[in-house]
C-alpha cells in the first residue's frame, strides 16, 4: 500500500535506461468485476466496490466479515487500486499465453495473502491466483515460486487440491510469524497431494545458505514437474535490513534467484510483493529488471529527483545489507529440508498430463450479463490489446538496418518493388515523367517496374545519351509494347544525339520498320 515503492523503482529503471531494453511497456486496463470473480466471491467483490472511508460506520459488520481491519484498512479508491494491479497481472498472463513475450514483469502485483472471500496481510485481491488461472487456459502445468519472507498462503490454498499448479514457498516459519502457515509437512490433498512444497527457514539466513537451498529445491522441482510456465513472486522483504523481515539476503543474492529461474527458458511471469524498507525495494527490483533484460548496470545509481532517498548509502545500488541478524539456520537443518522436499518429489512419478477437454465456461468466457466492448472480446480470441496503451521504447543494441528507409539504400537496385508499385502516390511532375519515359524507351520489362528509378539514375542516362543502349521492342511478344515507347520517350529520344547507330546484333527480334531513335 506504498505506491512510492513503484515510483522510486520506475525512476531508477528509467535512469539506468533499462526501458530501452524492454521490448514493450504497457498500461493495461483495470480488471473487470467478472475477471475478479473468476476466483473471488461475488459478495466480497461487491463489498470492495462499495466500501469507502466515508461509509465505514454503516458497513462495519461487512468490514469485520471480510477481515478489512488492522493490516487491511479501508482507504480511498481501494477498489480501483485492486483493479489496476490485478488487471496488470492478467494482461501479463495473456501476453505469455499468446506467445508475444517470454518474460512479463508487473512489480505492482504479487499480493499473495488475499483469500477467496477475505483480505489478509495488506492484500485485498489475489492477482497471482487470477494470473495463474489465466495461464492454465493454455498451459498444462504452472510452477509458482515465492521468495517473499512471508508464506504465500493465499496462492497455496487456492491450488491445494490440484496437480496442475505446484507451489514452492521459501519463507520464515516460527509458528507465530505471519501468517503462521507454511510448515514443512504441508503436502496438499486429493489430486494436489505432494504438489505443495514449503521451505521453512529461520532468522538470519545468509546468501550462501539461501542460494544453496533455493537452487537445489527449484532444480529438482523443475526436473520432476516440468512446468510449461512459471510465476515468480519477488517479495523484497526477505532482504536484510527490512522493517518486517529478519533475513540477511543481499540484493545480488535476491537477484541471483531471479536469474536462476530465468535460465530455465520457460515462459516467466515476474511479480512484486512485500518489502518495507522502500529504498531497498526499489533498488532490488531495478537490479532484477536488469537481470531479466540481460543488461549489466553499474553500482553507481543514476541521478534522479529522488536522490535524497539514497544519500545515506552514498547512492549505491548494492549497499551492505547482510550480517545484521544472527543466523539461526544450520547446514544440518537445511539438509533435512532438502531431503524432505526430494522425498515429496519422488511421489510425483512424472509430470502430470492434462487430457484434451473443453475449457470450463468460467474460464473460457466471462459472465454473459457483463457487457464487454468489441476490443475486449477480441482480446480473448487473439493478441488484441483491449483497453491497453503501449509505449514502444525498444531500441535493440544490435539493430542497424532501418527497413525500407535505410540511408544506405541510395541506388535504384535497392528500391524495393513494393515501394515502386504502391498506390495512392501524388502525380509525378513533367520532368519526372520525361525521365521515366527515357528509361521506358529502353523497352526492358514492364513500365511500372521501371517507374521507381530515382532522379539521379535518370539523370545519368541523359548524360550518357551519346551512347544509347540497344533497343528491344519485341512487339510480337507483348513485352514493353506501348508502355515502353510513350510520347515522353520519343520526345526525349529526339533530343539525344543519334549519330552512333546501335549494333546489328543488339536484338534478335527487331521489327522491320525503322525506329525513330
Amino acid at each position: 500500500m506504498k505506491p512510492h515503492r513503484l515510483t522510486l523503482t520506475n525512476a531508477l529503471v528509467l535512469g539506468y535506461g533499462l526501458d530501452k531494453q524492454i521490448h514493450n511497456i504497457y498500461s493495461p486496463r483495470p480488471a473487470t468485476q467478472a475477471e475478479l470473480e473468476a476466483y473471488h466471491d461475488h459478495d466480497y467483490i461487491e463489498f470492495l466496490s462499495r466500501v469507502t472511508p466515508h461509509n465505514q460506520a454503516e458497513m462495519k459488520q461487512m468490514i469485520d466479515q471480510f477481515n478489512c481491519v488492522e493490516d487491511c484498512p479501508i482507504f480511498a479508491d481501494m477498489y480501483e487500486f485492486c483493479r489496476m494491479y490485478a488487471g496488470s497481472s492478467l494482461a501479463a498472463a495473456r501476453k505469455l499465453c499468446a506467445g508475444t513475450t517470454d518474460i512479463a514483469i508487473n512489480w505492482s502485483g504479487g499480493l499473495h495473502h488475499a483469500k477467496k472471500a477475505e483480505a489478509s496481510g495488506f492484500c485485498y485481491v489475489n492477482d497471482i491466483v487470477l494470473a495463474i488461472l489465466e495461464l492454465l487456459r493454455y498451459h498444462p502445468r504452472v510452477l509458482y515460486i515465492d521468495i517473499d519472507i512471508h508464506h504465500g498462503d493465499g496462492v497455496e490454498f487456492a491450488f491445494y487440491h490440484t496437480n496442475r499448479v505446484m507451489t514452492v514457498s521459501f519463507h520464515k516459519y516460527t509458528g507465530d510469524f505471519f501468517p503462521g502457515t507454511g510448515k514443512l509437512d504441508d503436502n496438499g490433498t486429493g489430486l494436489g497431494k505432494h504438489f505443495c512444497l514449503n521451505v521453512p527457514l529461520k532468522d538470519g539466513i545468509d546468501d550462501d545458505m539461501y542460494l544453496t537451498i533455493f537452487k537445489t529445491v527449484i532444480e529438482d522441482t523443475v526436473t520432476a514437474f516440468r512446468p510449461t510456465a512459471i510465476v515468480l513472486q519477488c517479495g523484497a522483504d526477505s532482504l536484510g535490513c527490512d522493517r518486517l523481515g529478519a533475513f540477511n539476503l543481499s540484493i545480488a543474492a535476491h537477484g541471483e534467484c531471479v536469474n536462476f529461474v530465468r535460465k530455465f527458458n520457460v515462459p516467466l511471469l515476474v511479480l512484486g510483493g512485500g518489502g518495507y524498507t522502500i529504498k531497498n525495494v526499489s533498488r532490488c527490483w531495478t537490479y532484477e529488471t536488469s537481470v531479466l533484460v540481460g543488461a549489466s548496470i553499474p553500482d553507481e545509481l543514476p541521478m534522479t529527483i529522488y536522490d535524497s532517498f539514497f544519500r545515506e548509502t552514498k547512492w549505491k545500488l548494492h549497499p551492505p545489507l547482510t550480517g545484521r541478524v544472527e543466523n539461526q539456520n544450520t547446514p544440518a537443518s537445511l539438509q533435512r529440508i532438502m531431503i524432505a522436499v526430494r522425498n515429496k518429489l519422488r511421489y510425483l512419478q512424472g509430470a502430470p498430463s492434462v487430457a484434451l477437454q473443453e475449457i470450463p465456461p468460467d474460464l473460457a468466457g466471462w459472465l454473459e450479463d457483463e457487457e464487454r466492448t468489441r476490443e475486449e472480446k477480441e482480446e480473448e480470441r487473439s493478441t488484441a490489446t483491449a483497453g491497453e496503451s503501449r509505449e514502444d521504447r525498444s531500441i535493440a543494441r544490435n539493430e542497424y538496418f532501418d527497413g525500407d528507409r535505410d540511408n544506405d539504400a541510395d541506388t535504384a537496385d535497392e528500391v524495393p518493388l513494393a515501394q515502386s508499385t504502391s498506390k495512392g502516390k501524388a502525380p509525378a511532375s513533367t520532368a519526372e515523367r520525361k525521365k521515366r519515359g527515357g528509361k521506358r524507351g529502353r523497352g526492358r520489362g514492364r513500365g511500372k517496374a521501371n517507374a521507381s528509378a530515382t532522379d539521379s539514375v535518370a539523370g545519368d542516362d541523359e548524360e550518357d545519351g551519346d551512347e544509347p543502349s540497344p533497343v528491344r521492342t519485341s512487339r510480337g511478344r507483348g513485352r514493353g509494347r506501348g508502355r515502353g515507347r510513350g510520347r515522353a520517350a520519343k520526345a526525349q529520344a529526339k533530343e539525344r544525339d543519334t549519330e552512333t547507330p546501335p549494333p546489328d546484333d543488339a536484338s534478335m527480334d527487331v521489327d522491320p520498320d525503322p525506329l525513330d531513335v
